[in-house]
Parts: C-alpha cells; structure tokens; sequence
C-alpha cells in the first residue's frame, strides 16, 4: 500500500474507531438531550470516516486492477495491526467525564487538521475536509463546553475530570509525531506535518482549562516510545473494540442489507 493511501486511511480509522466508541453511549447517556447529541457526533463522524475509506479504496483499486477493494473491507476486514488510528480514540469510554475530555483532546486536533486540510494539493482530500470541518467545529463547541461545566462544576465533576486528565494524557504526544505516511503527505502537498498543529492545540485546550478551573497542559518532554497506533502498535482496547464491531461480517461473509 502507498503512502499516501496510508495517510487517507489514518484519517478515516480515527473517525470511525472514535465514532464506534461514541455509539457505546447511545441509550446510556446521562440525559436525552446529550444521548441523542453524543449520537449524532458519533454517526458524523463514522460519516466521515466512510468518504476517505471511500477514497482510499478507490486509490488502492485503481493501483491493483485486478482487486476489488470497498470501504466495507477496510472497516471490517482488517485486523488490528493494520489499523492506524491514535491510540487516544480507542480508549474506552469510562465515566462522562473521560469520554467527554477525549472527544475535547480529539476535536481539538481534527478541528486544526481539518483547517490545513481544506488547502490540501489533492482535491479528494480537501473536499472531505471542506465538507466535514462544519461538523468538528460543533463536535469541538460541544465538547468544550461539557469540559467547563464539568471542571468549573461541583467538586465529584471536577475531580472526574482531574482522573480523565490523568487517563488521557500520556496519549497526547502521539497526536505530534509524524509518521512516514505523514511525511509523505506533507512532500506532496496532500497533507501537512502533525508537529506543527502542536503549539496552537495546547494554546487552545489550555484556554478551555483555564475557564475549567483545571491545570494547564504542558508538552510532554518524553513522547511515548512502546506503543504508536499510526504504526499499528496497539494498546489491548482496539482488539475488544474490533472484535465487536467487526464480528458480522467476519461471521458471515458478504452479508447485506
């Protein structure tokens, strides 16, 4: 698989494995209004995660014209090390708090991709970002917002959010370290080199903190060396998370509506 085709593919996994875990709310949310919210963030975001699916299994067909390859096979039929998504979106969901702080650390970082990517050299890629910028920019208003009313709240919210800080945190830096495919996509024009989104998104999750009440980030001196989910080095959560969602069509091939 090209470079490139990996970088399309790192958007699209982040969208879905993120969305997946957003869905794992609906039904259990603590008011309707934000289960249907949370929803609805969840099913924008598998939204798009199928346009660049779409896209790269268009790139990956048009290079191997003997094969046939669907947004449905690279959903459902690859296995864990093939997945490149961050390591933060496939933590699991926790208490309101956690999924709360994760989708805020997330839509901080898409919402920033999303603003260089609609200048992408590859039209493709800059259509999906023009397209699906309007809704990380409510995903990201939403999201802020539950961070100050939980941080700025009551002293059980706020100490929630201090432990999802701790949780979350060490999976920051792996947000900034560019890949190979990322620098690929950076010499073409397609993309753009994470490290620089890095000094804005801290300036922008540390104004929301502010008003939060809670600590300031600080970058991490030492970015994390074991695991990295644009490698496809996993932590223990995606394998769960995947055998669940990918167990229909693993049990029975083909299937359709």
């Amino acid at each position: 698989m090209d470079l490139l085709s990996t970088y399309i593919l790192h958007q699209a996994d982040n969208a879905l494995i993120m969305g997946h875990r957003n869905s794992e709310w609906t039904g259990h949310g603590p008011i309707l209004e934000q289960d249907i919210a949370l929803s609805n963030i969840a099913l924008d975001l598998i939204g798009q995660s199928r346009n660049f699916y779409q896209l790269a299994a268009s790139r990956l067909n048009e290079f191997a014209p003997g094969e046939s390859v669907s947004e449905d096979d690279l959903a459902y039929l690859r296995d864990v090390n093939e997945f490149r998504n961050f390591i933060l979106t496939e933590q699991v969901n926790g208490d309101w708090a956690k999924t709360i702080l994760r989708q805020f650390y997330f839509s901080t970082y898409q919402f920033l991709l999303y603003k260089e990517l609609v200048k992408s050299e590859y039209p493709e890629i800059a259509a999906i970002c023009e397209k699906s910028i309007k809704e990380t920019r409510y995903h990201l208003k939403w999201s802020s917002e539950w961070v100050i009313r939980l941080g700025d709240g009551t002293l059980e919210s706020h100490t929630r959010m201090m432990e999802a800080i701790k949780l979350l945190n060490p999976w920051i830096s792996e947000l900034f370290i560019p890949a190979d495919f990322e620098y690929e996509a950076a010499a073409t024009g397609a993309g753009i080199l994470p490290d620089g989104l890095k000094e804005e998104w801290f300036h922008q999750v540390n104004k929301v903190f502010e008003i939060s009440t809670l600590p300031a980030l600080t970058s991490e001196k030492k970015p994390m060396q074991i695991l990295s989910g644009k490698k496809g080095v996993h932590s223990e959560q995606l394998g769960y998370l995947l055998a669940e969602m990918q167990f229909l069509q693993r049990a029975y091939p083909g299937s359709t509506w």
